[in-house]
């Protein structure tokens, strides 16, 4: 079952408490001033990164993205975006460069939308996807998802099967993501629910020193031809969905 989430506009005072999780949604698609004020408070770093695209939409969407993080995490830190340093996991997931710092967050994009999740003292994961015909997808199935999910995907009515492959695709990534190893983590080590209608959840995990009751998944739908999942640690947690108003 997907959520029926609301995306309110924020309102100025806005905070994160201890049990909460907020994912925000923003656009991609942005006019050219506001690039540039994007562009103008990344790390010369991520200018760097983003100059290095072939495609410089391509370039301009991963400078909004940053951008837009780089404004929310200042609010919730009350810093100016400009001043906020990233170190990176080995596996490349990049985290605040203060080890006094709670705040976990977690980004996700496809097409022209961008997801953001952020929350305090607990592992964070977010994945969107466009919804398009995957030519490969059986292909892809049997070498990514595990034994069970493969057959519970079969089992579904041809014209539901695509859903079936979204759901199951975007809660695997979100739970690779939040558990920090990215796909080093053998996305058949661990099984999802993924039927149409079937609450999102992390079934089992055969991952070393993780256990299924340690995780919370959340469908998403972020828009009419999107998919998305949120995987959060522990279950203590409330939800809330926000428009990015820029």
């Amino acid at each position: 079952m997907v959520t029926s989430h609301v995306w309110r506009l924020p309102y100025d005072d806005l905070r994160l408490s201890l049990r909460d999780v907020h994912v925000w949604r923003a656009s991609l698609k942005v006019s050219d001033t506001r690039l540039a004020v994007f562009q103008a408070i990344l790390a010369e770093d991520e200018r760097e990164r983003a100059a290095r695209f072939r495609d410089p939409m391509h370039g301009a969407r991963f400078a909004v993205g940053r951008g837009v993080l780089r404004t929310l995490l200042g609010h919730y830190l009350n810093r100016r975006p400009e001043d906020i340093r990233f170190s990176y996991s080995d596996y490349g997931k990049p985290f605040i460069d203060d080890t006094a710092e709670t705040l976990r967050f977690n980004l996700s994009h496809s097409q022209e939308l961008v997801l953001y999740a952020f929350t305090h003292q607990r592992q964070i994961g977010i994945d969107i996807e466009y919804i398009r015909s995957v030519s490969s997808r059986n292909q892809i199935a049997e070498q990514f998802f595990s034994h069970n999910e493969n057959q519970a995907l079969s089992a579904l009515p041809v014209a539901q099967q695509t859903i079936g492959f979204f759901n199951c695709w975007t809660r695997k990534e979100a739970y690779i993501k939040a558990h920090g190893e990215g796909l080093s983590l053998p996305l058949h080590q661990f099984d999802v629910t993924l039927a149409p209608g079937e609450p999102a959840a992390l079934i089992e995990t055969r991952v070393a020193l993780d256990h299924a009751d340690r995780w919370a998944l959340e469908a998403i739908r972020p828009g009419t031809d999107y998919f998305a999942a949120l995987a959060v640690e522990g279950h203590d947690w409330c939800l809330s969905t926000w428009q990015w108003p820029g």
